[in-house]
């Protein structure tokens, strides 16, 4: 069961191969999942079974993006581009819009690390040729790119491009596209013109998942260096609010960190800083970990002239590193170096000093003026530090390893209604849904939460049912969507899975069930919608 490529043997597939493909899409992600894909992929590319190999690098490719290591793109798109060069045949449009799309992500990976070697540029230059020189993707990704090595000229003329050209499937998110050209205006000084390019989504005028809060964010230091601080905090607040727990919002913390350093909130920052501290140890990529550590070092600095020196800084066990409570100064420090090492490793790679510099124009930044007034966050503590109202009792704020009971107990505080198999699997209907949730893991500290559209596809629709769950899957972020082939039907079906190995609080259960059924109920209606 996947995106694509699955249930579907053309001519002359090894066999084997496929079962053990099949075998592997069933393995928990990890590292093993990943060697098994590169296995099967070698061995393909062996048997000359090029399917199987484009099937297996596809899979690679999907299991890079769910766990945020877009360096491990590069190779295996290429692969699967010499593929479509040499046997277009073996590709539905669908699949070629998909690869595309992988083959931008392959390229913006050398903006997130400097483990790709800079000569990945040049794939910008194919990119051209499958979508045209003015391809909208084609000018974002030369854009950022010359701003990413300094050349500030170069990046202006490719931005004017950009942003007039006509959008494509290629050039991702169309709502994100203002926010990701405010932050390059915002880097400039431009601070305007980057409110200018926020001002649709800040009107609720953008259907995205990830807005309001991520243009929000964009405008958070526009805001606070045009003379509109209220807005700022505000917006603060509220984008904060989201990003907090969010994985993929990881890379928007520096902004986070450097708004309360800059609106004259240390002690906030290093409330921030306190809470995100563990997520530094599994970063999004090299880059937000480089401004995140640049932007903590730069609220230690602030707190320890507000005086807020004396504060500890709980950093938990990793590896080989034990855990500690650190002074402000000392975490300071620490920020700093991995700053400093990292912004180095990207100037080594790029052969300029331009992320060096960015990162100690950071460091030398101070508050515009007093603090900033603040709007009180109704996600937490009254000011008097009791709960408010309508926060969760202390029991529920308790984490607990992950059982059926609990399961069971948060959809009965919802008042739903379902059924325990015989394989401890909880089965429910929601409208146009039927979810299913389960533990998996060896010690079932995984929850797995599967929806099923109850309105099912005859088999000639395939192509069209690819397509539409590749297109949810490119604009949601739950759940992830695929198809099962049924030999005579096809089941449009979506799962999200949330390892939970540090246990589970109730409340944040009743959250983890109410996302799932939500966004599988809003999956199965969308099935229903089709033709």
């Amino acid at each position: 069961m996947d995106l694509i490529g699955r249930n579907r043997p053309p001519a002359a597939r090894n066999r084997e191969l496929v079962a053990a493909l099949a075998d592997a899409r069933d393995l928990r992600d990890g590292p093993a999942r990943l060697v098994e894909l590169e296995r099967i992929a070698a061995q393909a590319d062996a048997a000359r079974d090029d399917r199987s190999a484009v099937d297996a690098r596809l899979a690679l490719v999907e299991a890079a993006l769910l766990h945020g290591d877009r360096w491990r793109l590069v190779e295996p798109v290429r692969r699967c581009l010499a593929v479509l060069d040499r046997r277009p045949d073996l590709f539905t449009d669908a699949e070629v819009d998909l690869l595309t799309r992988y083959q931008r992500f392959a390229v913006e990976a050398l903006l997130g690390t400097p483990r790709v070697g800079l000569d990945q540029a040049r794939a910008v230059d194919d990119l051209a040729r499958r979508l045209g020189p003015g391809a909208e993707a084609v000018a974002e990704l030369r854009c950022r790119i010359a701003d990413h090595l300094g050349d500030e000229p170069t990046a202006r003329e490719w931005y004017d491009r950009w942003a007039s050209a006509e959008p494509g499937a290629a050039g991702g998110c169309p709502g994100c596209a203002p926010a990701r050209r405010a932050e390059l205006l915002t880097g400039w000084g431009e601070h305007a013109a980057a409110l200018a390019e926020l001002r649709a989504a800040l009107d609720g005028a953008v259907d995205c998942t990830d807005q309001p809060e991520r243009s929000l964010t964009a405008a958070l230091l526009p805001w606070l260096r045009t003379g509109e601080p209220e807005r700022a905090g505000a917006a603060h607040v509220r984008a904060y609010r989201r990003h907090r727990g969010e994985r993929s919002a990881f890379p928007h913390l520096a902004t986070h960190l450097r708004f309360c350093a800059l609106a004259g909130h240390p002690g906030r920052g290093l409330d921030l800083l306190a809470e995100q501290l563990p997520r530094l140890d599994h970063p999004y990529d090299d880059l937000s970990a480089m401004e995140f550590a640049a932007a903590g070092a730069l609220v230690c600095g602030l707190a320890v002239e507000a005086g807020l020196g004396g504060r500890t800084v709980h950093r938990p066990a990793y590896g080989d590193r034990p855990a500690a409570d650190l002074d402000v100064a000392t975490l300071g420090g620490v920020l700093l170096a991995l700053a400093t090492e990292l912004a180095g490793s990207f100037d080594a790679r790029n052969g300029t000093g331009h992320q060096s510099g960015r990162m100690a124009a950071w460091l030398a930044e101070r508050p515009v003026g007093g603090p900033v007034p603040l709007p009180a966050d109704d996600g937490s503590a009254d000011d008097d530090g009791d709960p408010g109202p309508g926060d969760p009792a202390p029991a529920e704020l308790e984490p607990a390893p992950l059982t059926l009971a609990l399961i069971t107990a948060a959809l009965d505080r919802r008042g739903d209604r379902y059924a325990v198999d015989a394989g401890a699997t909880v089965v429910g209907r929601w409208g146009e849904a039927i979810i299913q949730f389960r533990q998996l893991g060896e010690r079932g500290a995984i929850l797995h939460a599967r929806a099923l559209a109850t309105r099912r596809l005859p088999v000639g629709r395939r192509a069209e049912a690819y397509a539409f769950c590749n297109a949810w899957n490119h604009d949601r972020l739950l759940p992830k969507a695929y198809v099962h082939d049924l030999g005579d039907e096809l089941v449009l079906a979506g799962d999200v899975s949330t390892d939970l190995a540090h246990g589970v609080a109730p409340a944040q259960l009743d959250v983890l069930l109410n996302a799932a059924v939500t966004t599988g109920v809003a999956y199965a209606e969308a099935v229903a919608a089709l033709p």
